[in-house]
């Protein structure tokens, strides 16, 4: 019993993990390969009900256990509550032909197209019941004036979303599921408003893109657009050079409207309204300023919440915002790991896909290790030692350093690359975001009065400066350095590491060095494909003597620069499709895989060389649909197979190529259906050259 008395002596400490194990219920509910059955859920919610039996029956001694087993059940009981009240159709097939919605969002793809996500959708031929809620279509070639709320026309072809381009990458087919997102495509016709926005239709939105539009017209070029995008999240204006220039200098977070934001905002409104107050003294001696202040500063954290899209990053802050002035109306303290904990509770449970985004992983990393850094420094009384500008300065360079190196190994999990001089460009900007939000907020109060012209001037200066730095950093050689993608469990070995060392008390935290060593000894060890075959058969990648080199220059962008990601490549596609790797004409690409020999057909012509490919090849990857049996001597990968396994990513393992699909799972965001099985090449002992007949 003696784990049991340890954990019962330090249950004032113990509430953070709680959001720790629901992450934990989370995490084994998304790592099945099947849907759980229904039955699963009832069986879950009765040993809850259980654990909260045992609440009231058991010794004192029981409950820390109990409450870690009952987290671990909501996170598996909200995962399945929220599977099925979002669930939503799909497009079934590929569509051409009009397309009829109301514009919610407007934003802009990797590609700087004009992107506008719809709902309210009407589709030709197509009924109500199967018609998705949500699809999203980028603009080719055209810059049409829209808003949100207005109905618009627009011929476009739209098909479901994609699954992985290889197994164990980002999978923005379950993240579209839970965005009820049912269809994405493209068009290059011309957009046609149908309907103006109804009176109370999209409001917020509306209101967003407003704003968006007239910050953007006071403070022209990127500068105007960046101020726009850390303001009210309206990103539409930002060209995908500048979103560029903010990755590779580590400032895309100051367009997350995330927790840096929020908090300049909310301090700056919480000052201004608690001094203020007290330069007015028959109010300040009979109302608790500090009080005021904290409710006026929530206020308009809220409707800043709301006006920036609400995206994961910006519900934490939010919720932290929430809890800290509440603290302060209670007068608590207001910024604890136990705030935090609460943020997290909530949002796991209204929205527990979170956990598995980039988003969710590097805000919460960021503020933990935040407040536990600088708890540990009050509680060695470092802030009393220094005079007051020289601990502004010192504050501001150690919240750069615990954050660069909280969020650093889940930027290079999930982007693949260290910005080397990202905690310089931070350092450089720090100031400058926060008169941007300050300045912002003067705006919006004297924007009424028509006198919001010099904040709009001093918002232009600041986002000057901070592009500035930007284009500086990024700019610089070597600013980023490019990481390969990490092996599955790597990530949750190093952020058990982190969380053991910093809500573990004692001697016992020096356990966390064992996952954190496991974890890095498990990324440095990965192995990527020898082979990465795309879903719609358009493209191949094999690893050369140059690195991956792809079969072409430019079809399937996004799965050629995700692949190149992944293997930590900083190269652009059509460099690497001139690597050596392939052989012969572009219709008949050779290459081979170990002692496997393989041909990429493409064209009109493919079905037809398909029998004389078979001939000289072990594997034979073609972007026709077969029709009928497929030629014996070699295995074929055409569109059709591939629309069941999904992209293919081979390894050589005993002399052969094993195949694994991406289609790994028979979730509901899959489609159901069963699970691909991995395809085995064993190479042939006698085989030719293309357009040759066997000896």
């Amino acid at each position: 019993m003696r784990p049991l008395e340890a954990l019962l002596k330090a249950r004032g400490q113990l509430f953070a993990w709680i959001p720790v194990f629901q992450a934990i219920g989370i995490g084994l509910w998304f790592s099945l390969s099947y849907e759980p059955a229904t039955w699963v859920y009832g069986v879950a919610a009765l040993a809850f009900g259980l654990i909260v039996w045992g609440w009231f029956a058991l010794p004192e001694l029981w409950h820390p256990p109990l409450v870690a087993c009952g987290a671990v059940l909501i996170g598996v009981l909200s995962c399945g509550l929220r599977l099925y009240s979002v669930q939503a159709p799909v497009l079934a097939a590929d569509y051409r032909g009009p397309v009829q919605g109301r514009v919610v969002e407007i934003d802009r793809s990797q590609s700087d197209a004009l992107r506008l996500v719809l709902d309210q959708v009407v589709l030709l031929n197509l009924s109500p019941q199967l018609t998705p809620k949500n699809i999203r279509i980028s603009l080719q070639n055209q810059e049409p004036a829209v808003s949100p709320g207005e109905v618009v026309m627009i011929t476009a072809q739209l098909a479901a979303p994609g699954g992985p381009v290889e197994p164990g990458a980002f999978d923005f087919q379950r993240m579209a599921f839970f965005d009820q997102l049912g269809a994405v495509g493209y068009s290059r016709d011309p957009l046609v408003l149908w309907a103006p926005p109804e009176p109370a239709g999209q409001t917020i939105n509306r209101l967003r893109s407003w704003l968006g539009a007239s910050i953007r017209a006071q403070v022209p070029g990127d500068a105007g657009a960046f101020a726009a995008g850390a303001m009210t999240g309206d990103r539409s204006g930002i060209r995908a050079e500048t979103v560029q220039a903010l990755r590779d200098s580590n400032l895309a977070h100051l367009l997350a409207i995330s927790g840096q934001n929020m908090a300049f905002l909310t301090i700056f409104v919480f000052a201004l309204f608690r001094y203020g107050l007290a330069l007015v003294p028959p109010v300040a001696l009979r109302v608790n300023a500090k009080k005021l202040a904290a409710v006026a500063a929530f206020g308009v954290a809220a409707f800043y919440m709301l006006l920036s899209g609400a995206n994961v990053a910006t519900e934490r802050a939010f919720l932290m915002v929430t809890v800290m002035l509440g603290a302060v109306v209670l007068d608590r303290r207001a910024l604890t790991l136990r705030s935090v904990a609460i943020s997290a509770v909530v949002l796991l449970i209204w929205q527990p896909e979170e956990v598995l985004e980039p988003g969710f992983q590097l805000s919460f990393a960021a503020t933990v290790v935040l407040i536990a850094g600088f708890h540990l420094l009050d509680g060695r009384g470092v802030a009393g030692k220094m005079p007051g500008w020289v601990m502004a300065g010192y504050v501001m360079l150690l919240s750069s350093v615990l954050a660069g190196a909280a969020t650093a190994p889940y930027a290079a999990a999930h982007f693949n690359r260290f910005t080397d001089y990202g905690l310089v460009a931070n350092l450089l900007t720090g100031p400058a975001m926060l008169v941007l939000m300050g300045a912002g907020a003067v705006a919006a109060m004297l924007a009424p009065l028509g006198l919001a012209g010099p904040a709009l001037w001093v918002m232009g200066q600041a986002s000057a400066w901070i592009l500035a730095v930007a284009h500086w950093v990024s700019g610089l050689e070597g600013s980023v350095t490019p990481i390969v993608a990490p092996q599955a469990g790597t990530l949750a070995l190093i952020t058990l590491a982190g969380i053991w060392a910093i809500l573990w008390h004692g001697r016992g935290r020096w356990a966390a060095v064992l996952p954190a060593l496991a974890g890095l000894i498990l990324w440095a060890t990965t192995e990527r494909p020898v082979l990465l075959i795309a879903q719609d058969a358009r493209l191949v990648g094999v690893v050369g003597p140059e690195g991956r080199a792809l079969s072409q220059a430019r079809s399937a962008a996004f799965a050629a620069q995700t692949w190149l990601q992944n293997d930590g490549d900083l190269a652009a596609q059509a460099a690497a499709a001139k690597r050596p790797g392939f052989a012969g004409p572009k219709d008949g690409l050779q290459f081979q895989v170990g002692q496997v020999r393989a041909i990429s057909l493409t064209g009109p012509e493919a079905v037809a060389r398909l029998a004389e490919a078979c001939a000289a090849a072990d594997l034979v990857v073609t972007t026709a649909a077969v029709e009928g049996l497929a030629p014996q001597g070699c295995t074929v990968i055409d569109v059709r197979r591939l629309a069941e396994t999904g992209a293919l990513a081979g390894h050589i393992q005993d002399g052969a190529l094993i195949l694994r699909p991406a289609r790994d799972t028979a979730r509901l965001w899959r489609g159901g259906g069963a699970i691909a099985p991995q395809i085995t090449i064993v190479a042939a002992p006698r085989r030719t050259a293309l357009g040759a007949a066997d000896q």
